[in-house]
């Protein structure tokens, strides 16, 4: 079945993710010739460089809606997981319904609202994994303070691993060293509400021994994988430090085998899928699987409903897919298992920070170093701006992903990092004030 690629693009949020998904339409459409117009909201300094950015939040939706419709966008491509919450595909299609749309070839990628929970709600995807039996840790889902202290009492906190039950940037989720550290926590979440409604209730969690991994597919119709990462979470060096959204990331992930695959194919994406169809709201979009690689097999720790970051920026230098014809193939319901298609090579990436990162840190500081790029290097942008001299500058705690390939993970690590620097080295990429993992991939 042939798919006509759409000709006018709006990619939804201002990460390095959205920055890659721009940056593999541009190489798809250059390569095959074809015109791709791409806008971006809101954008970052580096999708500046493939399209037009828009003032316009992403999670707006009705100022994404008005402009889809008024500028004639024939794809909304939601990157971030907010505006799917908050059910941006939904109102993409009912616009699309309405009376002086139609006929108007405007289509959304991602989950509805109704499937988006299975990232926007823990519990509500523990609760999934049980009815479906799909592969996850012993849980509890615990709905009072005074619930989640006896639940400490009953088990070994240091064993343990702590969620927020709804979106906390990559934040809600915590392993105590301690019954104390495990009831501050508690009471920071429940009690004082630091991530609002996201923290009532709050999932507990058995905490697996093994290695992570991330398996990421188009789902609709059919499920076509992408070529499985392995992130870092952590902020520092020796897995140290806090939890980020994600601070570097490598593919392949050698630890995953093709039986490994076949098993996270069959026990856990497609009951996933089937379970989704069943509760009539079927799921359409990017399916991330967060995964532990134990000795009774791969279980499922999270689910997102869209691609990850930064796994996206490593698994997009290696794709060879055309990823609009990806996409379109989900949103029609014809995609075929072995669709996707990656290069043999191996790809690394790794973030540059803003310092204080994942917590408090500073904005408008000096980025230098992305005028001398070496050959072979791809560097995605996620909080930057040109400020009011021309120069780059810091606007977010994740800054930029440096990402190279290779024929061996060695040989794209050691790229990468040719290109990072050390302050007030010339020639080398830096962020004012910042900071990086030197371990990723190693």
């Amino acid at each position: 079945m042939s798919v006509e690629a759409p000709r006018n693009v709006l990619i939804v949020g201002s990460g390095a993710r959205e920055h890659a998904i721009g940056w593999k339409i541009h190489q798809d459409a250059q390569k095959s010739g074809q015109s791709v117009k791409q806008h971006f909201a809101p954008g970052n300094a580096g999708t500046s460089e493939l399209g037009t950015n828009h003032d316009i939040g992403a999670e707006d939706i009705d100022k994404i809606t008005d402009f889809a419709v008024d500028q004639g966008i024939n794809l909304v491509i939601f990157g971030s997981e907010a505006p799917l919450f908050a059910g941006g595909v939904n109102a993409i299609e009912e616009a699309a319904r309405k009376k002086g749309v139609d006929g108007v070839d405007l289509e959304a990628f991602g989950p509805s609202q109704e499937a988006a929970r299975l990232e926007g709600s823990k519990a509500f995807a523990v609760r999934f994994m049980e009815e479906y039996k799909i592969p996850h840790p012993k849980s509890e889902i615990l709905n009072s303070f005074n619930e989640a202290i006896d639940y400490l009492r009953r088990n070994d906190p240091t064993k343990l691993v702590l969620k927020a039950d709804g979106p906390a940037l990559g934040k809600g989720v915590f392993l105590p060293s301690s019954f104390d550290e495990a009831e501050e926590l508690l009471r920071k979440m429940m009690l004082e509400g630091i991530f609002g409604e996201a923290g009532k209730p709050v999932v507990g969690q058995e905490r697996l021994r093994g290695t992570e991994a991330s398996v990421i597919g188009f789902v609709s119709n059919e499920i076509g994988l992408l070529i499985p990462a392995r992130d870092y979470k952590r902020a520092y060096d020796g897995d140290e430090g806090p939890n980020t959204g994600g601070i570097g990331a490598y593919a392949p992930s050698d630890e995953i085998t093709q039986e490994d695959l076949d098993e996270i194919y069959f026990r856990i994406l497609s009951p996933t899928r089937e379970g989704m169809r069943r509760r009539d709201t079927p799921f359409k979009g990017a399916l991330y699987a967060g995964l532990m690689l134990t000795d009774d097999g791969p279980q499922v720790l999270e689910y997102n409903v869209r691609f990850g970051d930064p796994e996206t920026q490593v698994q997009m230098r290696l794709l060879r897919s055309n990823l609009l014809t990806l996409i379109k193939k989900t949103i029609k319901g014809s995609l075929q298992r072995f669709d996707v298609r990656s290069s043999a090579e191996h790809s690394v990436g790794v973030v540059f920070a803003s310092g204080g990162y994942p917590s408090e840190y500073e904005t408008g500081r000096i980025i230098s170093g992305l005028d001398k790029i070496e050959e072979g290097i791809e560097i995605f942008h996620a909080g930057t701006r040109i400020n009011e001299n021309g120069e780059h500058e810091t606007s977010g705690g994740r800054v930029l992903t440096v990402t190279a390939t290779g024929e061996t993970r060695e040989e794209a690590r050691n790229k990468t990092y040719s290109a990072l620097g050390r302050e007030g080295e010339e020639g080398k990429i830096w962020v004012e004030g910042g900071f990086y993992r030197s371990d990723i991939a190693a």
